[in-house]
């Protein structure tokens, strides 16, 4: 929010960035652990015109100060918490313990440990670390509005067929051939905002959020590979794109709108060949380059009608 100041508008924030946070919980009843690490960026809002425009600093949350909250939040919670129930329960601190707090940023980013499994059993303390990031952002006023969204980063998807792309724009610069058969990769990023527009309607059951990601997560891999013995064919990675959107939207009636961005990560087939020796190795759809620069980069947001971007 813009502010006057001397016959100036200023908009201004501060906060803490990259606060790294590890944090076990041991159930006593089975002695299985659970652990989470997240890195924790806050950013606040307030009403501290006084240290802008003069030497007065006597509005201002130390930004020290923030990243021990977030250790101290993160000790009080006896119980495990989805890094969107984190967001929201640091934003609320914020906006209620300081009265100068009117709107606090919380993005939470969840490094993917998994539970091992040994002998074929999950192992009760012993964890490795996946692939997919799981991100939160939670935008908390003093009134109670919120604004919440989840997030999935580098979900790196891949199919060897069932993928092609015809019919595009041709011109003189043009040298991509068409084709039915090709592979198909890309490491999604996507986010999706959810409809809960106050932290008093937020769902109260335990790691709600939590498990909503590992579902919406299996909808849009699913939808990208399709059915385990036989697939489903991908004539574009817009079409693709616009598939595992609206299977979320369609299946997640608390979901406002997903954002997804699908870089095309590209294997090229491999011909060794040259004028005076005809094809040495003749390609069978078997042996590629892998190649992710340059690629190309589709993205697109699909919402509600009735939603708020």
């Amino acid at each position: 929010m813009a502010q006057e100041a001397n016959g100036f508008r200023l908009e201004q924030r501060h906060g803490k960035a990259r606060v790294r946070l590890g944090r076990v919980w041991r159930r006593t009843r089975d002695g299985s652990h659970h652990f989470v690490e997240w890195n924790v960026s806050i950013s606040l809002l307030s009403h501290c015109l006084s240290s802008y425009l003069s030497d007065d600093n006597s509005e201002i949350v130390a930004t020290d100060t923030m990243k021990n909250t977030v250790y101290a939040k993160a000790k009080e919670c006896v119980e495990r918490v989805s890094a969107e129930e984190f967001a929201i329960y640091i934003g609320k601190h914020f906006c209620s313990f300081y009265p100068q707090v009117f709107t606090a940023m919380v993005n939470v980013t969840e490094k993917p440990w998994e539970r091992v499994t040994v002998d074929g059993k999950p192992h009760i303390h012993g964890f490795k670390l996946g692939s997919e990031k799981h991100t939160a952002k939670a935008v908390v006023q003093k009134s109670g509005a919120l604004k919440l969204t989840s997030g999935i980063e580098g979900l790196a998807l891949l199919k060897t067929t069932k993928s092609g792309f015809e019919g595009f724009v041709r011109d003189k610069y043009t040298v991509l051939p068409e084709t039915r058969e090709r592979m198909l990769a890309t490491e999604v990023s996507a986010s999706w905002r959810y409809s809960y527009e106050s932290v008093s309607t937020v769902p109260r059951e335990k790691l709600y959020f939590a498990e909503k990601f590992l579902e919406v997560k299996k909808v849009v891999t699913e939808t990208f590979f399709g059915q385990p013995e036989v697939g489903v064919y991908s004539p574009s990675v817009q079409r693709t794109l616009y598939l595992m959107g609206t299977a979320v939207l369609k299946r997640f009636i608390d979901v406002s709108w997903i954002h997804l961005k699908m870089p095309n990560i590209h294997f090229l087939p491999v011909n060794l060949s040259s004028k005076e020796n005809p094809p040495i190795v003749k390609f069978e759809d078997d042996v590629y380059l892998p190649t992710d620069e340059p690629h190309g980069s589709i993205e697109a947001t699909l919402s509600r009608l009735t939603s708020k971007m």
